[in-house]
C-alpha cells in the first residue's frame, strides 16, 4: 500500500465544479487586483476568525511582517519568538529591523513555554509572537496575562492553525492581530501563495492595508512608505469556496489524528503529540518523535509510507542568524524536537486502511532496534 504524505486530490475533486465556477467568474469579472472577490473573502475570513477586520496579503511571511510594521516595530525593538518554529516567524521580525529573542518550548507540544517568557522580557520588548505550531494552539491565557502586565503586543502566527480554537476562542482572535498563510498544503490552501492578517483594531487594519498597497488608499497618492503585498482576486475566489468546507476538512483531520493516537499508543520509544489544555487543534501536521527518527523514516519509506521532517535545524542555529551568536545547547528542548520529530501523512480523505498501514509499519519498525544516526 502506498501512502503519500499529502494528497490534495480528494478535496479538490469534491469541489471541482465550485472551483471551476469561481475561476470562470473571476476571468469574466476582469478585475484581478483588490476587487470584490478579495473584499468578500477578507470579510468572510474575518468573520470566521471572530475578528472585525481581514486584510489579504501575498503570503504568510508578509502577514507577520506587516503586522509588526503596522504596530511600529522597528530597529532597536525586541520581539520574543519561539525557539522551535518555521524560520518565517523569525524573518518577519528581522525584516522590520527588530531583534528576535527566542524562548524554549513546551516538550509535549513544541509551542513556546509561557513560564520561560518573563526572563526574556526587557525594556525593549515590543511584541511576542505565539506560534500555533502544527495546528496546535499555544497556551494563550498566560501569554495574554504577560502581554497585559508588561504592555507588549501579543501576535498570533496562525499559519498552520486555520479553524483551531483555545478555551472557546477562535485562533486569530486571541491577540492584537494574527497572520495566516494560504500555502497550498495548509488546512485552508490557495492554488499558490497567499496570506491574510486579521485584527480587532480598525486603525491597525487601515495601516496594514496602506502598507500592503504601496502606502496608498487612492491611486498615485502615497501616505506612507509601503510595499506590494496583495492577495489576488483568483486566489481570493478559490479561498472563499474552500472556506465553506474548512470545518468539515478539519473534522476529518481530527478523525485521522484520533486513529493515529489509538494505533500508535504504547509503541516503544515513540512520543505522541500532546494537546494544549483547553484547545481544539486542527492537526495541520501529525508529528511524532523518536530518538532514531531518520532510521524510522527510512523504514517507512521502504514500506511506501511517505513522511517529512519539519524544521530539522532550529532558527537559532541557522547560518542566517549566526550573527546573533547563539550556540548549540542554549535551547535544548527546541534542539531535541528538531532532531527527533517525524511528520506522518495527514490530509482530508486519508482512509482508515492507510492510517492503519502506517501504524502497522511503525510498529514493525520499532519492534527491532533502530540505529540512532543524525543526517546532514
Amino acid at each position: 500500500m502506498n501512502v503519500p504524505f499529502f494528497d490534495i486530490g480528494p478535496t479538490h475533486a469534491a469541489i471541482a465544479a465550485e472551483l471551476d465556477a469561481a475561476w470562470r467568474a473571476t476571468l469574466d469579472g476582469r478585475q484581478f487586483i483588490l476587487g470584490e472577490r478579495v473584499s468578500a473573502f477578507e470579510s468572510e475570513f474575518a468573520t470566521y476568525c471572530a475578528t472585525g477586520h481581514g486584510i489579504g496579503v501575498a503570503n504568510g511571511l508578509d502577514a507577520l511582517t506587516l503586522i509588526l510594521e503596522g504596530l511600529g516595530v522597528s530597529a532597536g525593538d525586541e520581539v520574543i519568538v519561539p525557539a522551535h518554529t518555521f524560520i518565517a516567524t523569525w524573518l518577519g521580525v528581522t525584516r522590520t529591523g527588530a531583534k528576535p529573542v527566542p524562548v524554549d518550548c513546551i516538550a509535549s507540544t513544541g509551542n513556546i513555554d509561557p513560564e520561560l517568557v518573563p526572563a526574556a522580557i526587557t525594556a525593549r520588548t515590543k511584541a511576542l509572537i505565539a506560534v500555533h505550531l502544527y495546528g496546535m494552539p499555544a497556551e494563550m491565557a498566560p501569554l495574554q496575562a504577560l502581554a497585559a502586565r508588561h504592555n507588549f503586543h501579543l501576535i498570533e502566527d496562525a499559519a498552520q492553525a486555520h479553524g483551531a480554537s483555545y478555551r472557546g476562542g477562535k485562533v486569530g482572535s486571541l491577540g492584537t492581530a494574527a497572520g495566516f498563510s494560504f500555502y497550498p498544503t495548509k488546512n485552508l490552501g490557495a492554488l499558490g501563495d497567499g496570506g491574510a492578517v486579521v485584527a480587532h483594531d480598525a486603525a491597525l487594519a487601515r495601516r496594514i492595508r496602506l502598507i500592503r498597497n504601496y502606502g496608498s488608499e487612492k491611486k498615485y497618492e502615497h501616505q506612507i512608505v509601503g510595499c506590494n503585498s496583495r492577495l489576488d482576486e483568483l486566489q481570493a475566489a478559490i479561498l472563499s469556496v474552500k472556506l465553506r468546507r474548512l470545518d468539515e476538512w478539519n473534522a476529518d483531520r481530527r478523525r485521522i489524528a484520533a486513529r493515529y493516537m489509538n494505533g500508535l499508543f504504547g509503541l516503544p520509544g515513540l512520543e505522541l503529540p500532546g494537546v494544549t489544555e483547553g484547545a481544539e487543534p486542527v492537526w495541520h501536521l501529525f508529528s511524532v518523535r523518536h530518538a532514531a527518527r531518520d532510521a524510522l523514516a527510512d523504514a517507512l519509506n521502504a514500506a511506501s509510507v511517505q513522511t517529512m521532517v519539519h524544521y530539522p535545524v532550529p532558527p537559532h542555529l541557522q547560518p542566517a542568524y549566526a550573527a546573533l551568536g547563539y550556540r548549540t545547547g542554549q535551547f535544548p528542548l527546541a534542539e531535541t524536537i528538531a532532531g527527533t520529530t517525524l511528520s506522518l501523512p495527514i490530509w482530508p480523505g486519508l482512509g482508515d486502511a492507510q492510517i492503519d498501514h502506517v501504524c502497522t509499519m511503525i510498529g514493525q519498525a520499532l519492534a527491532q532496534p533502530l540505529k540512532r544516526e543524525a543526517r546532514g
